[in-house]
């Protein structure tokens, strides 16, 4: 698939996730057949004030054959300083934030709140446009703000206007957050707003949900984000390819990623919630979550790893 200056190699992509998609998780996604994989989103403010906690979110790997960062703000100069940074020259393609739901991220009118003010979104947009070029930029939204108000297809083709090449779309507004079902026919009314490719994204958790919401949506592909947390063989399974896991060799390979770049205790801390992702669902997890959540060094968490393998007797 080509965006803009950039082919990727399939159509099925991760998302930033909040807390989730630090380097271990990308690369595991991308071994797995991810074509594309977007960094924790980045405080364009941030960024430019140097902030300490943004350069580590900002590590990558060689593990990522295509390195993509997702940028949020409301701010067109500081979204156009971000875009530009010299921390930034290692990425391939850069995402603007128009979807995040999260309280402290909409009350400083960033994220969701973009798209309650479309010639601030088409200007935050041109303004990241101008700052990665020639770098091609993208831009992850939601339907809309309210429910019942969708403006997803406005909101896509000004992003467009302003030079995006692709756009992702949560088939929810922000007040849903992630509750109820996701809303297929408004992903296809954004597609049918623009010429760009769009990816899918809300509740595809396996092959059978994928076909059917690139069939109704008429999109170009799909971003999988929950649904690979944990699980980023998932892009295995949703390419049609078939492998065999063992979910604690993962944790322990994601750790060791983690512990290149983060102290252990950070490290540690961050792989709690990921233990308690690749456990749900596996006989005796309750067990492993319980060694996550209690663990003081990277010792535990393998521990917690030797018993998820030992519990899961599951294959993909």
């Amino acid at each position: 698939m080509k965006l803009g200056s950039l082919n990727i190699n399939g159509n099925l992509i991760m998302p930033a996730i909040a807390g989730y998609t630090d380097i271990g998780q990308r690369a595991l996604a991308y071994r797995y057949g991810a074509a594309l994989a977007f960094t924790e989103m980045i405080s364009a403010k941030g960024l430019v004030y140097g902030s300490e906690h943004t350069e580590a979110l900002l590590a990558v790997t060689d593990s990522e054959p295509v390195k993509g960062v997702q940028l949020f703000g409301s701010e067109p100069e500081f979204m156009f300083k971000a875009a530009r940074h010299e921390a930034i020259a290692k990425f391939d393609i850069v995402d603007v934030n128009c979807g995040c739901p999260v309280p402290k991220i909409v009350s400083n009118g960033d994220g969701s709140a973009l798209l309650k003010d479309i010639p601030k979104l088409k200007e935050v947009v041109a303004a990241a446009v101008e700052g990665a070029s020639p770098r091609p930029v993208t831009v992850k939204m939601r339907l809309g703000f309210k429910a019942g108000e969708p403006v997803s297809p406005a909101a896509a083709a000004a992003a467009e206007e302003a030079g995006a090449v692709a756009i992702t779309v949560h088939g929810r507004t922000r007040e849903q957050y992630y509750s109820g079902e996701v809303d297929l026919n408004g992903i296809r009314e954004t597609k049918l707003a623009v010429s760009i490719p769009v990816f899918a994204n809300g509740d595809i958790t396996d092959k059978a949900s994928l076909e059917r919401a690139l069939e109704i949506t008429g999109a170009d592909g799909a971003a999988i984000a929950r649904a690979a947390i944990g699980r980023p063989y998932i892009f295995s399974e949703l390419n049609g390819v078939g492998v065999e896991v063992d979910p604690g060799a993962l944790i322990k390979e994601h750790l060791g990623m983690l512990l290149t770049i983060y102290p252990e205790r950070v490290a540690v801390d961050m792989m709690k919630k990921h233990v308690a992702a690749y456990a749900k669902g596996v006989r005796g997890g309750k067990a492993v979550k319980l060694k996550a959540f209690s663990a003081h060094n990277a010792a535990d968490i393998y521990s917690a790893a030797d018993m998820l393998t030992a519990a899961s007797d599951f294959k993909q």
